[in-house]
């Protein structure tokens, strides 16, 4: 599960993170709005706690955006703002949860597995192809397919992004977790796996080579 935490308190912010690489949680750490911005344009993320009050915005503009473009993305607003007419305008503004400040860091955890337990199946259904992160499973015509690690998570963000071209560096930045410390190849690996394991034993076309811009995942097409 990756976590994206916009937080202008930097103390906090890195509290946070550490206290959730704990819980095995991967986190990214966001100052202000334009940072979570493009966090956002680079990754997918399972869960987002956005502070109320960011030195470049307001934190309710980044819950709109996040739920206009992945409504499935859970969103847990961190707010000082202690009324309930505030938690009430968070909520409205799409927010999945509002949490006061100062919190105890094991109730945040709690609401976090909560809201990720409940928040929202990220099955992936395309025709006869489903394909169910939560799990790390694949089935096609009821068929169950062999393919674990990146190589799932590569084919689970190109799906999450249909017909968009994807390149190998927003690959890198969006599924691993130190992206400068490996090679562009390892892509290449993870896609070869893909059409070995899932496309030439069903006979189907998952993802095409996008010449010099990257990937993009074209099933029905090519089925």
């Amino acid at each position: 599960m990756r976590i994206l935490i916009v937080e202008d308190e930097v103390t906090l912010n890195k509290t946070l993170a550490e206290g959730l690489k704990e819980f095995g949680y991967q986190s990214d750490e966001a100052e202000s709005l334009k940072d979570a911005l493009y966090y956002l344009d680079i990754r997918n993320y399972d869960l987002i706690l956005a502070d109320w009050m960011l030195p470049d915005g307001n934190g309710l503009e980044l819950v709109s955006q996040v739920k206009q473009k992945t409504p499935k993305t859970i969103v847990i607003v961190l707010s000082a703002r202690d009324d309930k007419d505030s938690e009430i305008e968070a909520l409205r503004a799409g927010a999945d949860d509002y949490i006061r400040k100062p919190f105890d860091f094991d109730v945040l955890i709690a609401r976090i597995e909560a809201r990720l337990r409940f928040g929202g199946s990220r099955i992936i259904e395309i025709e006869e192809l489903i394909i169910n992160p939560e799990e790390e499973k694949i089935t096609y015509k009821d068929k169950e397919i062999e393919l674990k690690g990146k190589p799932f998570e590569v084919l689970s963000h190109l799906a999450r992004h249909k017909d968009q071209i994807v390149s190998k560096d927003q690959l890198l930045d969006a599924i691993w977790e130190e992206p400068e410390l490996v090679t562009p190849n390892v892509i290449e690996v993870a896609i070869n796996q893909i059409r070995q394991k899932l496309d030439k034993p069903l006979g189907i076309q998952t993802i095409e080579t996008v010449r010099r811009r990257g990937y993009r995942f074209c099933y029905p097409k090519g089925a």
